[in-house]
């Protein structure tokens, strides 16, 4: 469990919220309601996106933006990347995989979660998550 959320997070570890966002969201009672209704993987993405910012002014305006942007009703950060389930999943128990991730750019990660996400059908799907996975541990940044 969470300050910011009381409901237990099953399986998913709840994401250490940052100081500062945390602030920013108890200012903002809209957002913060909003924040506590989010699942743990679209909070994870918020505080990633926030994170992922080099300059302190980008966080900065991150953090501001996350607060509108749940106000609006918006569960997800903007233009950013959603890593489905079966994809964080297998990076979770592929280090070398996880590692490489990390370090792609956006467009770099765009470009893996398009290729796996442009094949519908749940089997072929979990084999491009593999097969990215696989890429990724022999230090490809593109699939």
């Amino acid at each position: 469990m969470n300050k910011m959320n009381p409901k237990p997070a099953g399986n998913e570890p709840e994401a250490k919220v940052p100081t500062d966002l945390r602030k920013a969201l108890a200012a903002a009672p809209k957002a913060k309601a909003q924040w506590q209704d989010l699942t743990p993987i679209a909070r994870r993405d918020f505080i990633s996106w926030i994170e992922s910012a080099k300059q302190p002014e980008t966080r900065k305006r991150r953090i501001e933006r996350t607060g509108s942007m749940l106000a609006e009703g918006k569960r997800r950060p903007c233009c950013y990347t959603i890593v489905s389930f079966n994809l964080y999943t297998a990076l979770k128990a592929a280090p070398k995989a996880k590692a490489q991730w990390s370090k792609l750019t956006s467009t770099e990660r765009r470009d893996f979660i398009g290729w796996m996400d442009s094949v519908k059908e749940p089997a072929k799907h979990k084999l491009r998550v593999e097969e990215a996975c696989k890429m990724l541990a022999a230090g490809k940044r593109r699939p």
